[in-house]
């Protein structure tokens, strides 16, 4: 894999921190903001809405820019949006900085999808969208822990500061070493061209899987720490560590997905995503018994993001005649998941469900996903449908044998 890759897993191991780091610190905002917990649980739908809004539109505005400056500018407003949130004492404020932090990562990620996906051979997209995705994992081992920590030592706005310092550095590393050329092949399409993608069925049946399985990961991942607190019965202290499980299993699951994703990619996606509602299930009713807890922590993180990158993989290859928007699809499509994930947990929370609500609703997801699928398939949706000559190339070759 190219070394600037590992560079732009870096960056995004700063965004998926900031992403993933409010499931630790909802509580410590809701009390400090004077909000309850449901609201401070909409930062994370508000930077998911973000992130689908601000995906295509980024990806579309940026075509015709050089790749390393677009990254830059993405990455810049980013930083700077982070030390506004740090300062803010207006839950309004820090609402609208979660939102353009958002369309900032949205556009820095559908790039360097793209990115990432021309700077390796054909048919290994599957491993190098797990370069990129290792960072996200990462921020859920590392990241999302610390920022925690550093909540409980420091308050909340102390992680703020350090996702603004893990940017710094990977500012410098794109500046040195991502290619400043621009790619003209990329660009020679245009909007309007790229988007007749969303015409193939299989692109528009995939796009559907990742919104609900990633909706199902976000559910339960934004309203972790409550419910080990009051329904594990583990104390404030070890939501970090429990955090820290969920990325491991993360990393493990993205690491192994990565490798089965451009080979093997259906029986890892049906099969994980069987035992991921079953254990979305088992994790509902086994949730008030630490031990089971923890051991589910681990293996739901790995098999969510095991699934949900070999299907962000699957994007990038059902959309070979969009090169541009199709980061943007995946982005966009994955993040409709997590905005609607949080706010259907939230629901369920409002209505006086109980603490294991969320996990009922990451469960039933998964199995509308399971079911989307199997109904896709049996109606021919699932079948490659693009014009001819969309793929010229080799795109279509790289759609046989896929889902």
């Amino acid at each position: 894999m190219p070394f600037a890759l590992y560079l732009l897993g870096l960056a995004v191991f700063a965004q998926g921190t900031s992403e993933f780091m409010l499931s630790g610190l909802g509580p410590d905002i809701a009390q400090d903001l004077g909000v309850s917990l449901s609201a401070a649980g909409a930062l994370t739908s508000a930077f998911a809405v973000g992130m689908v809004v601000g995906a295509p539109l980024a990806a579309a505005l940026s075509m015709r820019w050089a790749r390393r400056p677009a990254l830059l500018l993405f990455l810049g407003v980013f930083l700077a949006v982070h030390i506004g949130g740090a300062l803010t004492t207006s839950f309004g404020v820090l609402l609208v900085l979660r939102v353009v932090g958002a369309l900032a990562n949205a556009g820095f990620l559908a790039v360097a999808l793209t990115a990432a996906a021309g700077m390796v051979a054909p048919h290994a997209k599957g491993r190098a969208t797990s370069v990129l995705l290792g960072g996200v994992t990462l921020a859920c081992v590392i990241g999302v822990p610390a920022g925690a920590w550093a909540g409980q030592l420091l308050g909340w706005r102390a992680a703020f500061w350090a996702v603004a310092l893990l940017c710094v550095p990977a500012v410098v590393g794109i500046l040195h070493a991502v290619p400043a050329d621009r790619d003209t092949a990329v660009v020679r399409g245009g909007v309007r061209a790229e988007a007749r993608a969303l015409r193939d069925g299989r692109l528009r049946l995939t796009l559907l899987l990742g919104a609900l399985v990633n909706g199902a990961t976000f559910c339960t991942f934004t309203y972790l720490a409550p419910l080990v607190t009051h329904v594990t019965g583990l104390g404030e202290s070890l939501v970090p560590l429990v955090l820290a499980l969920f990325g491991a299993g993360a990393f493990v699951g993205v690491a192994v997905g990565g490798r089965l994703a451009d080979a093997r990619p259906v029986p890892l996606l049906v099969g994980g995503g069987a035992v991921l509602a079953a254990g979305w299930m088992l994790f509902a009713v086994a949730a008030g018994a630490p031990v089971a807890v923890l051991v589910l922590v681990f293996v739901q993180g790995a098999l969510s993001f095991a699934v949900g990158s070999t299907l962000i993989s699957q994007v990038l290859y059902a959309a070979g005649g969009a090169p541009t928007l199709a980061g943007a699809f995946a982005t966009a499509a994955f993040n409709v998941g997590a905005a609607a994930g949080p706010w259907a947990g939230g629901l369920a929370l409002g209505a006086g469900l109980g603490f294991r609500a969320p996990v009922w609703v990451s469960a039933a997801l998964v199995v509308a996903a399971l079911v989307s699928a199997g109904v896709g398939r049996c109606a021919g949706w699932a079948r490659a449908e693009a014009e001819p000559g969309a793929d010229a190339g080799g795109g279509g070759r790289e759609q046989a044998g896929r889902i």
